[in-house]
């Protein structure tokens, strides 16, 4: 049977012997306030409750008065309707009923709630307007005729927030909001607050009520309990994992990181991986805010990319606590460092829930489907996933289980949680199939606007006093190099830079010097000198690293180069100590440096040299060591790369003549051991091309023979087929001695070769810009055409070798290197790539004339400017591909899809295009003279402009085209067209001709 909430006030009002006294709603508040304020000061009483129930018509009737005195008295409202449920309960010698206790325990939990929520924002005026308006009064009034029954009543109980009761007290709220002049934007979100917050005081209610509901209320009381202990856990977890990370220093500083943060601005991706620069720039916070509260957008997983330095981790601490101050519990922040995955399972939540030794999750299997609970999952760096889960096929399977995550949030109203995910912005790039469901941003540079906050919140630090002004005005200056001014948009290299500066250790003749691609180098170069000298020094100059290390700075060096390799090799995150020590063992000279140090400082010598110097102790492994940012790591392993590279080319002079310093069986098992351990990064082949430029004198050409010739015999496979111990044999047992699993012998080696590749095509380009190199270094993946080593086959075995332990590891690894392979484009001719998977690889100014790419998977690929004349395309996928001033002239593209693909402009002159799949392609001002498009599809296909001189439309798909200033002669064929009369512009001439009209 249906009460309302006036019948349940007028029955405790019989109980207590009481009547109504007719008052207004300003008195009736006023009743509850003081009877609040007794309770406090004087404990329960009859006499109190009386006054109460006269003079009030509810609890919320508390909102008319000044809400300043309601959150700021700590009134116990909670206590209080457990009072009243008590008293009536002795008098009457009755139980209340569900309905009477939920109409109760709810207000005083809705007020408790209101109060905490409240308190959160000690500045502002609640009370800016002392008098109450009608619509407060009115939605007081309506409570009066609010009804329950026993299943919404129970409905209240186990999810307050979607309760009709939530409603109507919601209403309440707004109102008097709406009284103090809250924008209606924010007084939405904190009524949400007060919803959501409310079932943790009805837990407290329950729980401190004791007998008198306990025949009522169900479950029991240790359900209660235990939701009660979840909640502390959440609480907890919050203030230790959530609220503390914009307090924690900026890498070693005395300063945090909310001291120099400032929001940043990014612009939306498109599904192609493409930024539209002519949109303009967002606000980062604000646009992830929208998207968060926008119900809309529930199924989307926010997808948050930039390069390296650009602030996406810091980004994700200042949001997350955003998130936990002004949203919670609408939305409870969980931020996971993907770094730290040490499991990757076959659900994301199964992932969540081995990773995520948090008390509340461990404690209950239900806590994505408790519906009192909605988390933001905040998945920091995509990139980053350990090197088991880092091949191409798992980060795809990551991907696609976070989007399939949250499209069952958004099916399943038990859940409803969201999810956040940051990476660098070639994360993405060679994974096939990306979830449709990405909304992706990518975080910009920094403006001059955004520069100059940051500098301003720079100059407020007590270290930085009078000196600011000074760096803010060398940037602008003409003394600070362009390309400096470049990099100081980048948030990173800006607090390198004004560090430096701040210390006086900037080495701006240095930077002058540099170009746009050594700029960056000579900044961490420089950074890494001042950590290893002067970053640490007395008033009087003397430097305390090596009283602290026991290092000079140049050992130091190498220590901490050794440490970057094994982070690499470890998963580009952290490594063990034990991994590091025994490395720097095999090195007669570190290994001497350590026996010193430890004299003097003890077994933690290591530890105590590295933890100076943007090293710091390891968060998920014990023992272990990680950088404070991934971009120092890569820069000091590319730093290890350079040194061995450089001996590499190294001779000494015999008495039989010229020997070199690393014979060839050593500098084999060398490469194994350096790169024999994952991909090599984008960031860390810009870094060692960079260092190694910076040598005037260094063997460009004896580096890449030797290379060359060991790339020949990986081809070959002359270090896996070997009965005695192998290399790639070698290095996994040196590998799993460290705890790093994932990789097998084969890995090792297909990582190993096609590292060497990168770095062969890496040599290749820059030798196309040097005049004296560019004959000497020409790098062919299947040998030079015509030559004897040339092997059309090779590419495509290495191709599959590559894929044959994940499919698409070569487009994973390779694929973003082959870019422009070659100037004068001799290096892919006549390769057999029948059936290769290409998918997204970028091969522009590529010269494949004559290769063989028939059944290949094209789609996404970009192959803009490519001479593909005489190239094999018959039944390739091409969808979405760029072929922008590609040269197709006589290429083979029967029966290839084509659809949607961009070929504005292209030469396709005496192409074979019979039965291609040309719908929505985009023809117009292509060259299609001579060309061969029988049985073609080209329905919506763009032809405006196309020059169709003797070409061959015989039994082509001809509808819904724009045929405006479309060229055609007496030789071009259109017997058996189909659709051109459904077709736009078509010329009237050409209608004439064709008896249309």
């Amino acid at each position: 049977m249906n009460k309302r909430l006036s019948q349940t006030w007028q029955k405790f009002r019989q109980s207590f012997s009481v009547g109504e006294t007719l008052t207004t709603t300003v008195e009736t508040g006023k009743a509850v306030l003081e009877a609040a304020n007794t309770f406090k000061e004087q404990g329960a009483s009859l006499e109190l409750l009386k006054p109460l129930l006269q003079n009030s018509s509810s609890l919320l009737d508390v909102l008319c008065s000044p809400l300043a005195q309601v959150v700021g008295a700590g009134l116990p409202f909670v206590p209080l309707g457990i009072t009243l449920l008590k008293f009536s309960r002795d008098i009457t010698k009755q139980d209340p009923s569900l309905e009477d206790c939920v109409f109760i325990v709810s207000q005083a939990a809705y007020l408790e709630s209101f109060k905490e929520i409240l308190s959160l924002y000690p500045s502002i005026n609640w009370d800016a307007d002392p008098n109450i308006n009608k619509t407060l009064t009115k939605q007081l009034q309506k409570l009066n005729y609010l009804e329950l029954d026993y299943e919404s009543a129970s409905n209240a109980i186990a999810c307050f927030h979607e309760s009709e009761l939530a409603k109507v007290f919601n209403q309440v709220l707004l109102a008097r909001l709406a009284a103090a002049k809250i924008p209606n934007a924010n007084a939405n979100i904190l009524t949400q607050r007060v919803a959501w917050n409310t079932y943790r005081y009805i837990i407290k209610a329950w729980i401190e009520s004791g007998d008198a509901i306990k025949n009522i209320i169900q479950p029991s009381f240790g359900y209660w309990q235990k939701e009660q202990q979840k909640f502390s856990s959440i609480d907890e977890y919050l203030k230790n994992n959530i609220a503390s990370k914009p307090l924690e220093p900026v890498f070693d500083e005395s300063f945090s990181f909310k001291d120099i943060y400032i929001p940043l601005r990014a612009k939306p991706v498109d599904k192609n991986g493409e930024i539209d620069q002519k949109l303009d720039s967002l606000d980062l916070e604000t646009w992830a805010k929208e998207n968060l509260l926008n119900p809309n957008n529930l199924e989307q997983v926010i997808f948050v990319q930039g390069g390296p330095g650009r602030g996406k981790s810091v980004f994700c601490r200042m949001f997350s606590d955003w998130v936990r101050q002004h949203l919670h519990p609408i939305w409870t922040p969980i931020l996971i460092r993907l770094r730290d995955l040490d499991s990757f399972e076959s659900r994301l939540e199964n992932t969540l829930e081995a990773e995520l030794k948090i008390s509340f999750i461990q404690s209950d299997q239900n806590w994505l489907t408790n519906k009192n609970t909605r988390f933001l999952f905040i998945l920091d760096g995509f990139d980053e996933l350990h090197i088991e889960a880092r091949n191409n096929l798992n980060l795809e399977a990551f991907i696609k289980q976070v989007s399939g995550f949250q499209q069952e949030c958004k099916s399943y109203r038990e859940m409803g949680h969201r999810v956040i995910i940051t990476g660098r912005s070639m994360s993405l790039q060679g994974i096939p199939h990306l979830p449709r469901n990405l909304e992706r941003v990518e975080i910009v540079e920094m403006n001059g606007q955004l520069q100059q906050k940051w500098l301003d919140k720079w100059g407020e630090l007590p270290a930085n006093k009078g000196k600011i002004a000074a760096f803010g005005q060398f940037l602008k200056s003409d003394k600070c190099p362009s390309e400096v001014k470049k990099l100081a948009q980048e948030p990173l290299l800006l607090y390198l830079l004004a560090a430096m500066y701040r210390d006086g250790k900037l080495a701006i003749d240095k930077l002058k010097q540099a170009s746009h691609s050594t700029a960056k180098i000579v900044i961490y170069q420089e950074a890494l000198n001042w950590v290893l000298t002067k970053q640490r020094s007395e008033v009087d100059g003397t430097n305390l690293n090596i009283e602290l290390t026991q290092q000079k700075p140049e050992d130091l060096k190498r220590i901490i180069t050794e440490a970057a390799l094994c982070v690499v090799q470890s998963g580009g995150e952290f490594a063990s100590m034990s991994m590091l020590e025994a490395r720097l063992q095999d090195d007669e000279t570190a290994k001497a440096l350590i026996e010193k140090a430890k004299e003097k400082l003890g077994d933690e010598a290591l530890k105590t040299a590295l933890a100076a110097f943007y090293i710091r102790p390891a968060d998920k492994q014990e023992g272990g060591v990680e950088f404070f940012h991934k971009s120092f790591g890569e820069f000091l392993f590319a730093e290890r790369l350079k040194t061995r590279l450089k001996a590499w080319t190294q001779y000494y002079e015999a008495d039989d003549g010229r020997q070199l310093v690393i014979p060839e069986a050593q500098m084999n098992w060398q490469i194994y051991d350096l790169l024999g351990f994952g991909k090599l990064t984008p960031e860390i082949v810009e870094y060692l091309m960079g260092l190694l430029t910076e040598n005037q004198d260094f063997l460009w050409e004896q580096l890449f023979k030797r290379l060359e010739k060991f790339y020949g015999n990986w081809c070959k496979g002359k270090f896996i087929d070997s009965a005695e111990e192998t290399l790639p044999q070698k290095k996994l047992r040196q590998l799993q001695k460290y705890g790093i699993q994932g990789l097998g012998q084969r890995q090792v080696d297909i990582y190993a070769g096609l590292n060497v590749m990168i770095l062969l095509l890496e040599l290749h380009r820059y030798a196309k810009g040097r005049d004296d190199l560019k004959k000497q270094i020409i790098f062919y993946p299947s040998g030079q055409l015509d030559a004897e080593n040339f092997d059309k086959y090779q590419l495509t075995r290495v191709i599959n070798y590559t894929d044959c332990i994940q499919f698409g590891t070569f487009n994973s690894v390779v694929g973003q290197f082959l870019r422009g392979t070659d100037l004068k484009g001799r290096d892919l001719r006549g390769s057999d790539l029948r059936g290769a998977d290409l998918r997204g690889i970028d091969l522009s100014h590529a010269d494949l004339r004559g290769a063989d790419l028939s059944r290949a998977n094209l789609s996404r690929a970009h192959l803009s400017h490519a001479d593909l004349r005489g190239t094999d395309l018959s039944r390739a996928h091409i969808r979405s591909a760029d072929l922008r001033g590609a040269d197709l002239r006589g290429a083979h593209l029967s029966g290839a899809d084509l659809r949607s693909i961009d070929l504005g402009s292209a030469d396709l002159r005496s192409a074979d295009l019979r039965s291609a799949y040309l719908s929505g392609a985009n023809l117009s001002r292509a060259d299609l003279r001579s060309t061969d498009l029988r049985g073609a599809h080209l329905s919506g296909a763009y032809l405006s402009g196309t020059n169709l001189s003797r070409a061959n439309l015989r039994s082509a798909y001809l509808s819904d085209n724009n045929w405006e200033d479309i060229r055609w002669d007496q030789d071009t064929k259109w017997e058996d067209v189909q659709g051109l009369d459904a077709a736009l512009n078509v010329p009237e001439v050409l209608k004439q001709q064709l008896g249309m009209s």
